[in-house]
Order: C-alpha cells, then sequence, then structure tokens
C-alpha cells in the first residue's frame, strides 16, 4: 500500500549523501541519523531484520523518524559530533531566539532496543517538530497506531514498537507527529522501544540515566583497549574501533560487514549488495584488529561463533553466515523500493554465501593463530580440531578455480589472491605448530609435513603464474592480464617483502592502470569480467593497503602523505563507506564499512611500526623456500 497512490507525482527521495550520516546502535542493530535529524535507516530487532526505517533506500512513504527545529525556523547555524569516545550522537542547532541539542543513541540492548533521542534547550526558545512515519517490512507494512497523550503503540503482526515522550503526539497523514517548543535549560526525551506484539510492552526507563549508562559503556570499552601507534592518528583508531564494535553482534560473537544494504558502488548502478551478514574473511581481519587493541573479549567471542558456524564437515564451510551462524538465506529484490538515488535493485540476502572462496582459510587460520589460548582453555581442543580438518581438506581443493575475494559473479578463476591466502593457511599453521613442539606426536608431525609439502607447492604454483614477467607485476588470476589491488596483499601476509622486485612492479602497475583520481581501484571492470554491467568508486580498503605497502617498501613520506589524504576523506564524525568517488568527492557503497575501518587501523599499526600481526618486521621479512 502506497500512501501517495492518489498523488500525481510520486514523493521526492528521502535520503540526504550518505556521509551525512551518523551511526547509532546497541550491538545488535544500527541505525543511520542525518544531520538534518533524520533517522532513515533501522532494521529491528537485529541487523538482518527488516527495516522499520527505510527512507534510506526510497521516500518518505518508506518510513523514518525526524526531530529538527520547525520549518518555519530560521537556523544560522548547525554541526553534529560523536560525545567523545561513545557512539552518542549530539547535534546542535543556533537561530536568532535559541539554541537546542538532540542527542540520538541507543543504549546497549537489554530485553528490548530502543532509540533515545533527548531534546535539550541550551539558550533562548525554540521551536521544535517530531515526525514519526513507522513503517515495517522494507517500508511496505503500515502498522495499527493507537494514541493517548504522550503515549504510542504501533503494532504490524508479530511487531510492537512503542514511543514514550512528554511532547503531546497526534497522528497526520498515517505519521505521528509532535509540534512542541522548548526553553532554556528544558528538556523534552523520546523513547522509541521495540519488542513483541505478544508480550508485555517494553518497561519504561528514564532517558538521562540510560544516556549516562550508554556514555559509561562505551567509555569504558575503549579504555579497555590500548593503541601504541602516532598520537595524531588515535582518535582516527579509536572512531573506527567503536565503529567495529558497534557492528557486532553481541549474542553470538559475530560481525556484520555493514549496517546496510543496496547503498551503490555507483550512483544509479546495479552495484547493490546487503552486507548485514558476517563474512568470514571481514570477520577474521577484524579479530586481528580488536587484538592488537586489546580487546580480547570480541575476540574470543568471535572464536566461540566460528567454531559453532563452521561445524559439520569442512566442505560445508561457506563464505557467509547469518548473524547467529545461519546457512540458508536466499538473495531476493525488494521492488517496492526505489533505491538510494534510484539505485536499483534493492537487495536482501546475498548470493555470495553460495560461492567457494578459497580465501577465507587463510584468514580464519591466521586469526586463530593469533587468539591467544591459555591451558584450561574449553575450546582449545576444538580450535586445533577445526584447523586440522580445514588444511586436510584445503589439501584437496586449493588446485581448483573459486570467485575470489571480489565475489565476482562471472566464472570461477585461478585467482591470484585466492592462492596467496591458501598458503597463509598453511603457513599460520605452521608456524603455530613449530612454537609448540613439546606438544609434538609422530602422527601430528607427519600430518604437518604433509601440509608443509602444499605450502610449497602453493608458493610455487602462484609465482609460477600469478606474476606476469611482461608486466613486472603480479595479476588478478592465472594467465589474465588484468592488475588487481588484491596482489598489494602479497606483501602484508609475509609472502613476499615488499622491496621485493616483483611487488615493487606490482606498486607501479597499481599506480598506472588503477589509480586514475589518486585512489586505488579494486580492478579495471570494463572487460565485464566480473559478470556485472558497470562501473564503481575507488575502493578505500584498497587505498589502505597501498599505504601500507608504500610504507614497508620503504617509502614513508609517501604512505603518511597517502594515509592522510584518505582519513580527510573521513565524514565530520570519523566514519566511511565501503568506495569513495573522487570526482563527485561524495562516499559510495555500504557505510560504515567495516573493511574500510579494518584496514585503516591495520594501515596505522603498520605507518607505525606497532607490534601487531602486520608489523613491519613481519612483512619485509617475507617468506622464502628453498628451490623458489
Amino acid at each position: 500500500m502506497s500512501l501517495f497512490a492518489d498523488a500525481k507525482v510520486e514523493p521526492p527521495l528521502l535520503a540526504a549523501r550518505i556521509e551525512d550520516y551518523a551511526l547509532i546502535g546497541d550491538t545488535e542493530t544500527a541505525a543511520l541519523v542525518c544531520k538534518d535529524g533524520s533517522l532513515d535507516w533501522l532494521c529491528w530487532p537485529s541487523f538482518s531484520s527488516g527495516a522499520v526505517f527505510a527512507g534510506l533506500l526510497g521516500t518518505r512513504d518508506h518510513g523514518y523518524y525526524k526531530i529538527h527545529p520547525a520549518a518555519d525556523v530560521a537556523i544560522l547555524s548547525d554541526s553534529w559530533r560523536y560525545l567523545p569516545n561513545t557512539l552518542i550522537v549530539e547535534k546542535t542547532w543556533e537561530s536568532i531566539d535559541g539554541e537546542v541539542t538532540v542527542t540520538d543513541f541507543m543504549p546497549p540492548r537489554g530485553a528490548n532496543s530502543d532509540v533515545v533521542r533527548i531534546v535539550h534547550c541550551i539558550r533562548g526558545t525554540m521551536r521544535m517538530r517530531m515526525d514519526l512515519a513507522l513503517r515495517f517490512d522494507y517500508g511496505c507494512t503500515i502498522p495499527w497506531v493507537e494514541h493517548v497523550d504522550h503515549h504510542m503503540r504501533a503494532i504490524a503482526g508479530p511487531h510492537l514498537v512503542v514511543l514514550r515522550t512528554e511532547a503531546i503526539l497526534r497522528g497526520e497523514d498515517m505519521r505521528t507527529v509532535s509540534d512542541f517548543t522548548v526553553q532554556e535549560g528544558e528538556s523534552v526525551c523520546f523513547v522509541l522501544s521495540y519488542g513483541s506484539s505478544m508480550a508485555e510492552d517494553p518497561k519504561s526507563f528514564e532517558a538521562y540515566t540510560s544516556l549516562s549508562d550508554t556514555e559509561q559503556f562505551w567509555t569504558e570499552w575503549i579504555a579497555q583497549g590500548h593503541y601504541d601507534g602516532k598520537p595524531e592518528w588515535n582518535e582516527a583508531v579509536q572512531r573506527s574501533l567503536i565503529t567495529l564494535k558497534a557492528l557486532t553482534y553481541k549474542p553470538s560473537g559475530g560481525l556484520v560487514a555493514a549496517p546496510t544494504t543496496s547503498l551503490p558502488e555507483r550512483i544509479g548502478g546495479e552495484r547493490n549488495w546487503d552486507y548485514r551478514y558476517c563474512w568470514l574473511r571481514d570477520t577474521s581481519w577484524t579479530l586481528l584488529v580488536l587484538l592488537y587493541a586489546g580487546h580480547t573479549e570480541e575476540a574470543l567471542a568471535w572464536r566461540g561463533w566460528l567454531l559453532r558456524a563452521a561445524s559439520g564437515t569442512p566442505k560445508q564451510l561457506r563464505a557467509v553466515y547469518g548473524l547467529n551462524g545461519e546457512r540458508l538465506f536466499n538473495e531476493w529484490n525488494v521492488d517496492w523500493l526505489p533505491g538510494y538515488e534510484a539505485s536499483r535493485p534493492v537487495k536482501v540476502g546475498n548470493g555470495a554465501a553460495d560461492q567457494t572462496q578459497l580465501d577465507i582459510y587463510g584468514e580464519i587460520v591466521s586469526a586463530l593463530a593469533h587468539t591467544p589460548v591459555s591451558d584450561d582453555d574449553l575450546w582449545a581442543g576444538s580450535v586445533r580440531s577445526l584447523v586440522g580438518a580445514l588444511l586436510d581438506y584445503l589439501s584437496t581443493i586449493w588446485r581448483n578455480p573459486d570467485s575470489g575475494i571480489w565475489e565476482v559473479r562471472g566464472e570461477r578463476k585461478h585467482f591470484t589472491h585466492s592462492k596467496l591466502e591458501v598458503w597463509t593457511a598453511f603457513d599460520r599453521a605452521i608456524t603455530s605448530y613449530d612454537g609448540h613442539p613439546k606438544t609434538h606426536t609422530p602422527e601430528q608431525d607427519a600430518r604437518v609435513e604433509c601440509w608443509r609439502k602444499e605450502r610449497a607447492a602453493v608458493r610455487k604454483d602462484l609465482l609460477e603464474n600469478g606474476f606476469d614477467k611482461k608486466l613486472n607485476s603480479f595479476v588478478q588470476s592465472y594467465g589474465s592480464k588484468n592488475i588487481d589491488a588484491s596482489s598489494l596483499r602479497i606483501a602484508l601476509v609475509g609472502f613476499l617483502p615488499a622491496d621485493d622486485p616483483r611487488m615493487l612492479g606490482t606498486l607501479k602497475a597499481v599506480e598506472e592502470r588503477l589509480m586514475p583520481d589518486g585512489l586505488v581501484l579494486r580492478y579495471d571492470t570494463a572487460d565485464g569480467g566480473d559478470g556485472l554491467v558497470g562501473t564503481e568508486g575507488a575502493f578505500l580498503a584498497c587505498s589502505y593497503w597501498y599505504a601500507s605497502v608504500l610504507h614497508l617498501a620503504g617509502r614513508t613520506t609517501d604512505a603518511e602523505e597517502c594515509f592522510e589524504r584518505l582519513l580527510a576523506l573521513r565524514n565530520d564524525l570519523g566514519l566511511l563507506s565501503e568506495e569513495y568517488d573522487p570526482k563527485e568527492m561524495r562516499m559510495l557503497g555500504n557505510f560504515p564499512q567495516a573493511l574500510t575501518h579494518i584496514a585503516l587501523c591495520q594501515s596505522a599499526i603498520i605507518l607505525a611500526d606497532g607490534n601487531g600481526p602486520w608489523n613491519g618486521k613481519v612483512a619485509r621479512k617475507g617468506y622464502t623456500e628453498e628451490g623458489v
């Protein structure tokens, strides 16, 4: 049902630019709030549930929740910020007559999920407007709404949403609105709570107490960690760590790649994907970042998630899982949503879950190898069993083609990066085994000896087929002439030192063929080899990898200049999306993107020569084997 069915023209698309949004969350789901005061995206009750506010991908018809000065108030200035070391965003508007702040946050999840918005007048008076349109199931279901003065109750099937506030509420055009005035020193609070329509209403609570508790939660969490890099990059790293924490799903320990779906990689294009699931690759890399920063609790929770998700035979291992380790979810198009700036299709689910991606083995084993294990660790035996089973199975399949790190929708190939991570899987397991000689048995020694032979075979295969001597560069896949930025990771995992002539040649090829505007593209999409139509923006994670390899190759000044240029692309709250359009100077892709913030942290560690899993000594050391 459309609220605009009788209108002669469709309502305008609602969303602002991607960089004009802030993230708030309760470690089970997250919302995007625009700097104009409109909450345009929220999935309830979890990251991958149906959106109750889907205006980000459509119109006012598809759900939003806005608090803003009244339309006829002349605003002189506005600003916003995160409260230091938190996920609490504060927006400020100033007019001739007054100054007001709206503080938005989601308390860490208790029995229910809540969005709290506190309007506070700092000076004078300000007339305000609250506008709420609940639309379940990605904007297609209008709930049954009841108003009782300061209380609103909305039901749609299993969903229940309750709004409590001091302001007077009323219905208007299938929405709930409130016009109110705040005076100096006065606050008006709005608490929006989600629950089951088959249970009692969510309990009420005091908004300012919840604000204090939420601030304490985030400041205490960030204080548990440490970052020993350059002080001038501390704020960027801390914000990235908080963002990664916000993208973790606390009940299971999984981590979503992003809280959004279908934000386009090119405005108006079809490269629109649902990232509200757990990629083994992203989660494994996040683990390494959090471990380096001292957040071991999340690392151990992820390990538990992995062991549950990967249970069964290694043949069943998937690249993408649901929040709780679910394996079955379909990719389908939400046909009633027009898409962000008319970029269609809008997708739910992700077909990459059914792909073979060989690189995930290296990322999993590397992460597990760095996870601390104590003598009384009940999971230790399970970890060893999992790694052993995965490597034994990998020995039988690594010579097959796959869909690669970029999850191409075209034919499978022998991707160079995939073979690199196969090598990493064997290498990290062997290194870990060699580091604990007291636990060796003859049977284990024989098993690891087979892995050594596989490691040598993978290395020989990659160097012979993944490097093009005429191009003097590693290429995207065996026999290809395409350059791929994932080849930069050859130096980051220690396969070759960054100053090896082959890596220097790859750096040059990336600069000449994948950096037309100073940022790094993943690969050239023009040949259509990925099975998709159209182009995409510069991939920010690849750009951070480039900065890291520059440093490891000895080009430290270039590396720092590149890193600083990338930091300048963050929005004014420190958040980054998946991609960037240098010509239009705007963000592209899902937002905020875990992989981008992972790469930012990784690069900051490398450029500071920190003691982490990618520090300069490890990466420069590389790996050598007789005969290669």
